[in-house]
């Protein structure tokens, strides 16, 4: 297996949103927008499938050595051997790719958040450094681009996070600020059993608010000149907020089920974006 085929693999065997905005690219950023979210997922499936601590770090630490390796021309990994070619073309720097690493990193050091501003350092790290990078791929002219960028990675994470409640309270993790928790009267100990109340519901409308105020936050940073290059970040803008809208929409029912989309319906809203120009 080729490294290209390795990556290509990888990303479409994760079933994210963010492989079905990659289909409408031209084949080079393709290629290394493919190879770059497979370097994501390799990170981030450490922390998430490694359920020893010590080791889940010494892996941490081996991608870390493997990124200086790969910025020095010796890349061992498939991953790094199919993004480095296209490092020079699109800017993609090494200390990028570190503060992926050191994101994933905080998952191993923390599973709470104290208020709002820490969260967003962890948001920063893991989603806002990863819209950097891909805006830079898909074809950025103007530097406020980077700043959209950003913002709507942050928004991602918090659609994430408010997704992935259920599933990250069975690895002991709550993403939710501890004061915002206390602000609804959410014990820490219901969310890691699982148990839907309206006061849980009501912090988690508070979530979503904010995430939808960084959607329109982000989208009106989006330079014009930059709005055509950046459509595969406007694919997965619309399947996020769509993703976000159904789970208001079945009341939050996130702490024993995960809300998806289809595979059909991602391709839909990506298309419609693409082709009409409408999220």
């Amino acid at each position: 297996m080729t490294p290209e085929q390795y990556v290509q693999e990888k990303a479409a065997a994760s079933g994210s949103s963010f492989y079905y905005a990659f289909l409408f690219l031209p084949p080079p950023r393709r290629a290394a927008i493919t190879a770059f979210y497979a370097f994501c997922r390799e990170v981030d499936d450490v922390v998430d499938e490694v359920t020893d601590p010590g080791v889940a770090r010494t892996k941490l630490a081996w991608w870390q050595m493997e990124v200086g390796k790969a910025f020095t021309g010796e890349p061992t990994h498939p991953v790094m051997k199919a993004l480095m070619p296209h490092a020079a073309a699109f800017n993609i720097r090494q200390d990028q790719l570190l503060s992926v690493v050191r994101g994933c990193e905080m998952d191993l050091e923390q599973t709470r958040y104290l208020d709002y501003a820490g969260l967003q350092k962890y948001c920063h790290l893991v989603a806002g450094v990863v819209g950097e990078v891909s805006a830079g791929i898909f074809g950025q002219t103007a530097p406020a681009t980077t700043d959209y960028a950003h913002k709507l990675g942050q928004a991602f994470q918090l659609t994430n996070i408010i997704r992935d409640v259920g599933e990250d309270a069975m690895r002991g993790r709550i993403y939710l600020p501890v004061n915002e928790l206390q602000q609804f009267d959410v014990k820490a100990h219901e969310v890691l059993q699982r148990k839907h109340s309206d006061r849980f519901v009501a912090l988690m409308r508070f979530q979503a608010q904010r995430a939808h105020t960084l959607y329109d936050e982000a989208l009106a940073l989006l330079p014009p000149q930059d709005r055509r290059a950046q459509k595969p970040g406007l694919m997965m803008a619309s399947i996020y907020r769509t993703l976000l809208r159904e789970i208001e929409d079945e009341d939050f029912k996130v702490l024993d089920q995960r809300i998806s989309l289809t595979p059909v319906r991602k391709l839909w809203l990506a298309w419609k974006v693409q082709a009409l120009g409408r999220m």
